[in-house]
């Protein structure tokens, strides 16, 4: 398997080297040259545990690593002692639908699920390269402490990351701040994360100032993100429709779309997915695509800080593999398409084009997600988290009692309390080690939202300044 760029400036690459390096060379996002089937290999992978999905998954993508050593990577990540949900990922009936429960991990969000893969990849790559790197990341909520949290103790990645300066909740706030380790950095931006996202772009993008600090990414840029996210929309489909030999339908909540994105690409695999429902909240730059064909990024002041805060996006980065799919794989006009966006300058498609992808989308507002998460509640007893609650209240919209409906819970609801609180009158239960965190010391400086004041201070780190 060999690996692209959505701009053409990459060709042949490895995994191993995409993998540390992340946006490739032209300001592009890797992809791989194309998809492989996995249509032949899921009669096989009916009545396998997680582990076992994930490396048949895995294989389909890296070829560098030995059977052995990527079994080990991936049964070291996909255990107990890490996820503490039933069966690493359990999937539950609730209701008229299904639920995809993506956050036992040890941050209790989703996206634990592909860094905690990610840590251990990297650390196999680096150690067989003799390498160190630095990691800069950026953060609406979740990303920033998933990441963090997996890169603990690893000698040989330092991490830099960027948020948006008083825009998460206390509780995800406290999750990066309070964690004190010499390789972790926490810069808070005086901005919004679209801000953030753009920085780590440039930087990346920056190939002298990339190579001189040994830079690499984990945001969903990182294709090994995505990799790792395919895995669970296999997994969904075996606990789901492989009983009743169906497709099915899964509901993303959906902010800077790596998540569904990833599937987008089990969907081509081969994986019985009919359709992929895009849940937004009021920043809904991604539902008005949908809908009307026409992506129109929103400046930064229009951004809307909500109560589902890691989906306050008005750029999605992911966004570029897809549109370099629809494109028939056309580097040069994809390009051409994300070089020149701006508020002012939509991307435009034909809307019966759109049709054919298998892409639904829709809006949850503020009163939606308070009003979804007091019907779960008291419909059946279970707390769902605000971004959860867009995806269940847009999946309401979509539902064909004919096919499956597989909604993906994104965080716990301990994360967002305030919010769950307010709804139900209920405060969410913490689990443990999770108690005051948010009286913990916290570490941390502000910055201002420039690309030159993460530059600098990434100098100052490692004394080039």
């Amino acid at each position: 398997m060999k690996y692209v760029s959505t701009r053409g400036g990459l060709a042949g690459a490895s995994f191993a080297n995409v993998l540390l390096d992340g946006l490739a060379p032209d300001g592009g996002l890797v992809i791989p040259e194309s998809y492989p089937s996995i249509e032949s290999a899921l009669g096989g992978l009916v009545g396998a545990d997680y582990p076992e999905v994930a490396f048949g998954v895995l294989r389909m993508f890296i070829d560098e690593m030995s059977d052995a050593d990527l079994r080990a990577v991936v049964n070291d990540t996909y255990r107990p002692g890490i996820f503490t949900g039933e069966g690493v990922i359990p999937v539950e009936r609730i209701g008229d639908r299904w639920l995809m429960g993506l956050s036992s991990g040890p941050t209790l969000a989703f996206k634990d699920v592909a860094m905690q893969l990610l840590g251990r990849l990297f650390d196999f790559e680096l150690t067989r390269q003799d390498r160190q790197i630095m990691v800069l990341g950026a953060t609406s909520g979740d990303t920033g402490s998933a990441a963090e949290q997996a890169m603990i103790g690893r000698s040989r990645v330092s991490v830099v990351m960027l948020s948006p300066y008083g825009k998460m909740t206390p509780f995800q706030a406290a999750q990066m701040y309070s964690i004190d380790e010499a390789n972790i950095v926490n810069l808070a931006v005086e901005g919004v994360f679209d801000e953030c996202q753009d920085i780590v772009k440039a930087l990346n993008a920056d190939a002298q100032f990339k190579a001189a600090h040994n830079i690499g990414a984990v945001n969903s840029i990182n294709w090994g993100r995505v990799l790792a996210q395919i895995v669970y929309y296999v997994w969904a489909w075996l606990r789901v429709g492989a009983k009743a030999d169906t497709e099915i339908d899964v509901t993303v909540p959906t902010g800077n779309f790596g998540n569904v994105f990833a599937g987008w690409v089990a969907k081509k695999m081969g994986v019985p997915i009919r359709r992929l429902v895009v849940a937004c909240n009021e920043n809904n730059v991604l539902d008005e695509f949908f809908t009307t064909g026409r992506y129109v990024v929103r400046a930064t002041e229009d951004v809307v800080t909500t109560s589902s805060p890691s989906m306050d996006i008005a750029k999605a980065s992911n966004f570029e593999r897809f549109i370099f799919d629809l494109l028939d794989r056309d580097a040069e006009t994809t390009a051409s398409v994300f070089s020149g966006l701006s508020p002012d300058a939509p991307y435009v498609v034909d809307p019966d084009v759109l049709a054919g992808t298998g892409f639904v989308s829709g809006t949850s507002t503020e009163a939606d997600r308070m009003a979804t998460i007091a019907g779960v509640y008291t419909d059946h007893g279970r707390l769902i988290d605000t971004h959860t609650a867009d995806g269940w209240h847009v999946a309401s919209q979509h539902i064909d009692h004919g096919v499956p409906m597989v909604c993906l819970e994104t965080a716990l609801p301990a994360k967002f309390s305030a919010a769950i609180e307010r709804a139900t009158g209920v405060v969410p239960p913490r689990p443990p080690g999770f108690e005051g965190i948010e009286d913990r010391p916290q570490h941390f400086t502000v910055i201002p939202p420039t690309t030159g004041a993460v530059r600098s201070h990434i100098e100052a780190l490692n004394g080039t300044a």
